[in-house]
């Protein structure tokens, strides 16, 4: 007489349609909660990058003192970092604060699933800028992160080649074809032109949002700095 194995009941169809739906929704709630934790890491990570000031460091390794203190506007950027430290000073500046944009966006776009990206890349791309404006490790006061925000849209690459490009675009339309001067009123105009290029270019919508809150962020440090700001010039390249 034959005796039948009772430890595992043999499943119909309906208990393994139920056992598919049930182990799918698992891996489906598993995979969500890392991705949030993985979005975290990186948006932590990105404002903890942007917050090393490298104008700072390198000033005091080449020059043995604070080279914001040298300037006008106090800001501990790549510009400053040339006129004040040296070539090899604004070099290794420039450089850093570029990489402190592309690592952090570049890695985590590289490590997303299927190549979909939600909304927390915005805040990746954001976190750098804002890190570098409000540096945790300088009692937040830092610098204008332009060469940050560029390195953030240099870490889209190879996929989005857009946002980089029409911020570039935009920075040379108003220096040679419709000139505006001094500088800072120049970068405000061209990241306000850049983000509706962007919004217009039909990258995601993440990205977009990115450069958003990277651009408002930038021009409102602009327009807070107590910098003493020439009278607006705007000249036609066309007109002499």
């Amino acid at each position: 007489m034959a005796v039948s194995d009772t430890s595992t009941p043999p499943l119909d169809i309906f208990d393994a349609l139920r056992y598919y739906i049930i182990k799918s929704k698992s891996d489906s709630e598993r995979k969500g909660k890392n991705m949030q934790t993985r979005d975290i890491l990186y948006v932590l990570c990105g404002y903890l990058c942007g917050s090393v000031l490298f104008a700072r460091i390198f000033g005091s390794v080449f020059c043995r003192r604070d080279i914001t203190e040298d300037s006008e506007d106090k800001n501990p950027g790549a510009s400053n970092a040339f006129k004040y430290g040296g070539f090899l000073c604004g070099v290794l500046t420039l450089l850093c604060d570029l990489a402190k944009g592309i690592i952090p966006v570049h890695m985590y776009i590289k490590g997303s699933d299927d190549g979909e990206f939600g909304l927390a890349l915005a805040f990746v791309m954001a976190a750098p800028v804002i890190g570098h404006i409000l540096p945790v490790f300088y009692h937040f006061r830092g610098g204008k992160a332009i060469a940050v925000s560029f390195g953030t849209l240099l870490g889209l690459f190879p996929i989005f080649l857009m946002p980089g490009l029409i911020l570039a675009a935009a920075f040379i339309f108003f220096s040679i074809v419709v000139k505006i001067s001094p500088h800072y009123y120049r970068t405000i105009a061209a990241y306000g032109a850049a983000v509706v290029g962007v919004f217009l270019s039909g990258v995601p919508f993440a990205v977009s949002v990115g450069f958003l809150i990277s651009a408002v962020t930038i021009n409102i440090r602009l327009l807070r700095s107590t910098e003493e700001k020439e009278d607006l010039e705007v000249k036609l390249a066309w007109k002499h």
